[in-house]
């Protein structure tokens, strides 16, 4: 396996760059760079405090960390994110919190119960996951019709059930 070089800039004091739990892992934790409260039903942008240089032809995608999801109502609003080549500004993660009422005053997300409420990120926690992807460029051919063309599996949007 090939290591890809992105270059990362630090550009909040005492923020943590991103790192993989275990090897193999495919996906690196990304860190939260300030304390954020979440409200139920707001969405707030974590800062992580890092910028990146991501090489043409690559993109990092921005995925939930699967113990926030299940423990939680904490998520990642437009998962996967897309961080593209060009992008140079700061990397925040847009995190929704679907709760819909405060059944506690504030949760920290290390808390095991999935309980609904203000959550408060604090500086340090690991908030999502980033993974490095190489991207295609799309060359599109104008045809008249794409039935011929290999073979149409036929419905969509729930053909097969739900």
């Amino acid at each position: 396996m090939s290591n890809v070089e992105i270059y990362l800039e630090v550009c909040r004091e005492d923020a943590i760059v991103p790192t993989y739990a275990n090897e193999g892992d495919s996906g690196m934790d990304v860190y939260a760079a300030e304390d954020v409260l979440i409200e139920p039903g707001q969405t707030a942008i974590v800062p992580t405090g890092i910028k990146m240089a991501i090489p043409k032809g690559y993109e990092i995608q921005v995925r939930p960390r699967s113990g926030i999801s299940y423990k939680t109502p904490l998520r990642i609003s437009n998962s996967p994110g897309t961080i593209d080549s060009g992008y140079r500004d700061e990397l925040g993660i847009i995190m929704s919190n679907t709760s819909e009422k405060t059944e506690h005053s504030v949760i920290e997300i290390d808390s095991k119960e999935n309980k609904k409420g203000i959550y408060k990120i604090k500086k340090g926690d690991r908030i999502a996951q980033i993974v490095l992807q190489v991207v295609p460029r799309i060359k599109f051919t104008r045809v008249n019709s794409v039935k011929e063309i290999g073979t149409n599996r036929g419905g969509g949007f729930g053909s097969t059930g739900v």
